[in-house]
């Protein structure tokens, strides 16, 4: 309440810019932008096989989920959610996805929500990955976002309306209980998806309204593409891997974006920069938030 949330910080140093445009565009399906962004799949495949000889079991979900979480440790920025037109900085790192517990069109689908710090190497980013996916595929397995869900349909839907409206005020003004927003995959730094466990190419997705996601990755199936060769001046097929992106705009300038999506590129052409820890920043004090906050106005 009063610009405080248990899940962020509000943001110091905004451009006026960036500040209004929160004010003047307050809904997220208003200000989304996407991006189709393209890799090469060598550099993906000369990691997996190197890893796989250590005996080390990596897949392309692995490769593009800690190439994201690396991403938003190293640019902060693209970690910031827009809320209540306020701009906040994200407590954590935080990955949502839906995963089908059995590859069935009845299969029960579970929502798992992943936290990082952000310090994490892709071994340990794999680690978690592996063992949320391998809880929730249990059959019996329910976790808290499942058993909030269940919960709520018992509700008729005249009063499901009421209390959704209700969170999204809370949520509008801080006041969201904290054990609600830690099992929200709606509150998250990304929505991941992987359309390419099911033969599916990429997609861009919406942002929910609902939350706080400022970004929604989606990886396509791989396609086969012809691509100019520097060490022949010629050209050649290549396997090239796309994810479509969904961004908020509101959260940082063009710029930045650019510079953001090329280092998730980076990461992804040459996935062995990941296999080393990341040095994330200290955050900012009270006094150095005040301090900051005081040269703003």
């Amino acid at each position: 309440m009063f610009g405080k949330r248990s899940d962020g910080k509000q943001a110091v140093n905004i451009d006026p810019i960036m500040r209004i445009t929160g004010t003047i565009m307050q809904h997220r399906y208003d200000t989304m932008i996407n991006y189709l962004l393209e890799a090469d799949c060598a550099g993906i495949d000369n990691f997996i096989e190197a890893e796989r000889e250590k005996g080390e079991s990596f897949s392309y979900m692995h490769v593009v989920v800690a190439a994201i979480v690396r991403t938003l440790a190293e640019r902060p920025q693209l970690n910031r959610f827009i809320m209540n037109t306020r701009v906040f900085d994200r407590n954590k790192i935080c990955i949502s996805m839906t995963i089908k517990k059995f590859l069935r069109d009845d299969a029960d689908e579970a929502v798992i929500k992943l936290e990082f710090d952000g310090s994490e190497n892709i071994y340990g980013i794999k680690e978690i990955l592996d063992n949320a996916v391998r809880e929730n595929q249990k059959s019996d397995a329910g976790n808290g976002t499942e058993k909030t869900a269940r919960m709520l349909l018992h509700c008729p839907p005249f009063l499901l309306k009421l209390i959704m409206k209700t969170a999204m005020f809370l949520d509008r003004h801080g006041m969201l209980p904290k054990k609600l927003i830690r099992v929200s995959p709606f509150h998250s730094s990304c929505y991941f998806t992987n359309l390419k466990s099911i033969s599916t190419g990429y997609v861009y997705h919406h942002l929910y309204d609902f939350g706080t996601v400022g970004m929604f990755v989606a990886l396509g199936k791989e396609v086969i593409k012809p691509v100019s060769d520097i060490q022949t001046d010629g050209i050649r097929n290549a396997k090239i891997l796309q994810l479509g992106i969904t961004l908020d705009e509101r959260i940082c300038d063009g710029l930045y974006f650019a510079k953001s999506l090329k280092i998730i590129k980076s990461h992804l052409t040459d996935p062995g920069n990941l296999r080393d820890n990341f040095a994330v920043e200290k955050p900012l004090t009270k006094k150095e938030q005040r301090r900051a906050r005081r040269k703003q106005r």
